[in-house]
């Protein structure tokens, strides 16, 4: 697919911001998308969303924040705007296409048949926030964080920083499982990218029990665009993450400083237990570490105690010592003025 992002952002209308209704104090706006929808999906215009503040107060001064979610996820996370706001950014997030407050009835959820697609949403919005804010830190949580990366490694001379939180770098299992994976799913996913990949279904929701209130857990977010069960996997969307894989394998020379972050346990949980809000029950982190030093040449990871695969919906204490490394960070590596 051949992308007109930067004629398309030219022509974006940046006033056409209306209420969030997912979120009080929030305003969003639709970044309409070239990319077409696929067959089986209904005539319906692809769409990224920005979501920002609606107090322009609090979208004052030369550096911002922009935030890519994950698989299966959106933006409900009004604390972690508040954390980067008191460090002096305005903070906006990113819907992608298909999912969250892009998702339309119909669409085909969360599929992507290459991660580069996605420049085109992150394209639009890093060029909205540019005509307010000369400096703009990227940040992303796990396959948004894989999908942030490599948007940085082809985008030199954009970005201020770029925060990861427990991004996706390399595939769980044992080393080679990706190579092993690859000459299986890159020609079925090329021949038949929107067909299901059939998977066991979850003993129990482990992760939401973790997190969302209702089930034991802290945060309140919308169990329809972040829901607890599996969602359906396509052969095109593992080809697209393989291949990201293997990009970052190769290696990005990515040129701005980059934070990993991680908790300091794995555990893949079969039944829910109280050690759920501990570990990271979705990645292994040993293999993000391994792989983060192939992102570029100013690589910092830090490793949070306790923390869960989500750093920012940790329990309090390891949330706090995640903002503290983030805060660290980026009072070192990003200056607070652009000269």
């Amino acid at each position: 697919m051949t992308l007109r992002g930067a004629a398309h952002t030219k022509s974006l209308d940046l006033h056409q911001w209306r209420r969030d209704p997912l979120l009080d104090g929030f305003e969003n706006r639709d970044l309409p998308l070239t990319a077409q929808p696929l067959s089986g999906e209904p005539v319906t215009p692809l769409v990224g969303t920005l979501v920002r503040r609606s107090d322009p107060t609090l979208r004052a001064g030369e550096r911002a924040v922009l935030h890519v979610h994950g698989w299966n996820d959106y933006f409900f996370h009004p604390h972690v705007a508040e954390f980067y706001e008191g460090l002096g950014y305005a903070f906006y997030a990113l819907d992608l296409r298909r999912y969250g407050r892009s998702l339309r009835e119909g669409q085909f959820r969360g599929y992507i048949g290459d991660l580069r697609d996605y420049h085109e949403e992150i394209d639009a919005a890093v060029s909205a926030l540019r005509r307010e804010h000369p400096s703009v830190v990227l940040t992303g949580h796990s396959t948004g964080g894989l999908t942030a990366a490599l948007w940085a490694s082809e985008r030199p001379g954009r970005l201020s920083g770029l925060v990861l939180n427990s991004p996706w770098l390399d595939m769980w299992g044992p080393a080679g499982i990706a190579g092993a994976m690859r000459p299986i799913f890159g020609p079925l996913g090329r021949h038949n990218p929107t067909s299901p990949l059939r998977l066991p279904d979850m003993e129990e929701p482990i992760y939401a029990m973790a997190t969302h209130a209702d089930m034991g857990g802290e945060w309140d977010y919308s169990l329809e665009l972040k829901s607890p069960g599996s969602e359906v996997v396509r052969l095109g969307w593992v080809r697209a993450i393989l291949n990201g894989h293997a990009r970052v394998a190769r290696g990005l020379g990515i040129d701005c400083p980059v934070l990993v972050t991680t908790s300091t346990k794995t555990s893949f949980l079969r039944k829910y237990s109280a050690q759920a809000k501990s570990v990271d029950t979705v990645l292994d982190v040993n293999r993000i570490a391994a792989a983060a030093w192939r992102l570029g040449d100013q690589v910092t990871i830090s490793r949070i105690e306790g923390g869960m695969h989500d750093l920012s919906l940790s329990q309090a204490e390891p949330r706090q010592r995640w903002f503290d490394a983030v805060s660290v960070w980026l009072g070192a590596y990003v200056p607070p003025t652009v000269h």
